[in-house]
């Protein structure tokens, strides 16, 4: 098997390779020389049977995601279908306003569903073919805790501030109209009410 090293993370590294003649994605979980052998295996076992879990049961609900080709345990790794086309992070600035809207919903589909992502930046959307799909769940968790899912929407208003400052406050409020389409006025009020509260903590800078 061809492997070529594309991603070196803190938790997993990211390979290009194939699977019966078609490109894919094989992500290897990374052993922690810090812990205890024993715990380091079961918890990169754990947490690589988490992740594929919830790509199947992401794509359940109708959003987009890899398909999973094949999870080897023993070496905590995913090997996945290679979406071939720009992370939205890469796309025009126009294109990204647009798409915040779709992303919004993406995320409000999530949640909906009790999915907290983790990692919700714009380099885990990939646009292709009109459609968007959702990648990394390295992170994600079953959860229906509007603090986890406030989180997530704090993260992701960071990322925009940060790497795509300039369109920050039309891709934020698309973002936040898709979102609130699909979670409903009442939760969407509530979520937001969490996510200014982690702001006025102060361990975040206020983001407007």
């Amino acid at each position: 098997m061809v492997m070529k090293l594309i991603k070196k993370g803190a938790e997993a590294d990211i390979y290009q390779t194939k699977w019966q003649n078609s490109n894919a994605i094989l992500k290897i979980r990374k052993v922690k020389n810090y812990r205890n052998p024993i715990l380091d295996l079961k918890i990169r076992k754990q947490r690589t049977l988490k992740e594929a879990q919830i790509i199947s049961q992401v794509k359940s609900f109708g959003i987009p995601t890899p398909l999973v080709y094949f999870v080897d345990l023993e070496k905590s790794s995913i090997l996945m279908q290679e979406i071939p086309g720009k992370t939205v992070h890469d796309l025009s600035e126009s294109k990204i306003i647009l798409l915040c809207k779709k992303i919004g919903k993406l995320v409000g589909m999530l949640h909906k569903n009790g999915i907290m992502h983790g990692d919700l930046t714009t380099s885990n959307f990939i646009y292709f073919k009109n459609n968007i799909f959702v990648i990394d769940f390295g992170l994600s968790q079953n959860t229906m805790k509007s603090e986890d899912h406030a989180v997530d929407l704090r993260l992701i208003k960071e990322i925009l501030n940060s790497a795509h400052a300039k369109i920050m406050l039309p891709s934020w409020k698309n973002f936040l109209s898709g979102y609130k389409s699909v979670v409903g006025s009442e939760k969407y009020v509530k979520i937001i009410k969490i996510v200014s509260e982690i702001e006025s903590r102060g361990r975040y800078a206020q983001v407007s």
